[in-house]
């Protein structure tokens, strides 16, 4: 069995796929998924539950929501669930099922890893692999405490780290050209991240439109001086320096 949390919550059996439809049984899942293996305190699951107003019934009513998470999550013929009961809470303890969450993670860091040692084809298919498990946002009534806010907030900024890395790679590989109209839409939805700007000053550089690749920088110099006051970074800069200069053999740094 699978689970799967990056997007609306989920179990995979096989070619089965059966979807979480009750709101607070998938915060219940989801909480305990992204601390599998790690007791989770009923206060914390009430507060993921219901936030910081929860109802007098909120004890008796997540002893009635964990008796149905058991029942969903028991393999056909195993005498146990997978959530198990601690004197202070519940653990998820998963064995041999799998969770969508620690592939992601471990498809970054292999990515991560390839890039730096140059190999980028394979860099290409390990980000390729984590962006695909992401299915959309979690959905907007799911968190209301810290751990699932945790998890949507880190969630928000690993797959930039992901779509900037995957721009890297394949500018390396030649496809600047292919990459322009993407870079223009993530510098545009993220207007403050200057690794996006630097890309596509690259992109557009090396596709001969050098004029174009220096309003970006304009443009990304100006926003970061309107929203925040501060000027580019130094590989920003040292981007458009080397813009100046005419030289369109390098790479990023």
């Amino acid at each position: 069995m699978r689970y799967e949390i990056l997007g609306p919550v989920r179990l995979t059996r096989g070619k089965s796929i059966e979807i979480i439809s009750a709101p607070k049984m998938q915060v219940l899942l989801a909480t305990l998924a992204v601390r599998c293996d790690q007791v989770v305190s009923t206060d914390q699951l009430i507060t993921e539950i219901w936030g910081d107003e929860p109802p007098r019934s909120a004890t008796s009513s997540l002893y009635v929501y964990v008796s149905q998470i058991r029942k969903l999550l028991r393999h056909p013929g195993a005498q146990h669930s997978p959530v198990q009961t601690r004197p202070s809470g519940y653990v998820l303890v998963p064995g041999a099922d799998q969770l969508d969450l620690h592939d992601f993670t471990r498809l970054m860091k292999e990515g991560r890893a390839r890039l730096r040692n140059g190999d980028h084809e394979t860099s290409v298919r390990s980000f390729e692999a984590a962006l695909a498990l992401c299915r959309g946002p979690l959905p907007t009534d799911m968190a209301r405490g810290p751990i699932l806010q945790g998890l949507d907030t880190w969630l928000e900024e690993a797959q930039l780290e992901c779509r900037e890395g995957l721009m890297e790679a394949r500018i390396a590989l030649g496809q600047h050209r292919e990459l322009v109209g993407d870079l223009y839409l993530l510098s545009t939805e993220h207007p403050l991240r200057e690794a996006f700007h630097r890309q596509l000053m690259l992109a557009l550089h090396r596709s001969e439109c050098r004029g174009d690749a220096l309003l970006v920088y304009q443009r990304a110099r100006r926003t970061l001086r309107e929203q925040l006051g501060i000027e580019p970074g130094a590989a920003l800069q040292g981007m458009q320096r080397e813009i100046l200069r005419d030289n369109g053999n390098f790479a990023l740094s």
